[in-house]
């Protein structure tokens, strides 16, 4: 019986080992184009703005105003310093979560940071409202993944296409 099985096991693994005729499998690379990309990018554009409209709707009581990015902002507590400019260190605090309110960075209590306006290292949503705030504003923003960290996420707690809720309080300009 023992010689039985490995006679069975051996000719099963010559079979499995010969060469079969496989069918190429289609290279994706060779059948993608450019309007490939484009309806994939505005279909994601496209739920990203449904994605938003009921995250608001959660929250009628935002009085949002629309940049020309797509960057959304409410101002809620108005301060009386002056608006930082290019180039301009300002100590901000805030906390950033997702449209379903996973948080994914807080700061502590009386702690702040600094930002470089301008910066590249800072997403391009937040820089648009830095410049838009005055030392003393806090904002609430949605910054949709274009303009926030994009295709890629920021490789720690924010997901690849992912819109941004973020609560910002401008504290001072160095």
């Amino acid at each position: 019986m023992y010689k039985l099985v490995i006679a069975i096991v051996s000719l099963g693994l010559f079979y499995a080992c010969s060469e079969v005729e496989v069918e190429d499998a289609p290279n994706l690379a060779d059948s993608w184009t450019k309007n490939n990309s484009s309806d994939l990018g505005r279909n994601i554009a496209i739920q990203e703005e449904i994605d938003i409209k009921l995250y608001l709707e959660l929250h009628k009581n935002w009085e949002m105003t629309t940049t020309g990015s797509g960057l959304q902002y409410f101002i809620y507590e108005e301060g009386e310093g002056q608006s930082p400019k290019t180039k301009d260190i300002v100590e901000v605090e805030y906390s950033i979560s997702l449209l379903d309110g996973t948080v994914c960075y807080l700061m502590p209590p009386d702690e702040y940071t600094e930002v470089k306006v301008g910066q590249s290292e800072v997403e391009t949503g937040l820089q648009e409202a830095l410049k838009l705030m005055k030392v003393g504003d806090r904002m609430k923003l949605i910054i949709p993944s274009h303009i926030g960290h994009g295709m890629l996420g920021d490789r720690e707690k924010i997901p690849p296409l992912t819109t941004l809720v973020v609560d910002i309080r401008l504290l001072d300009i160095k």
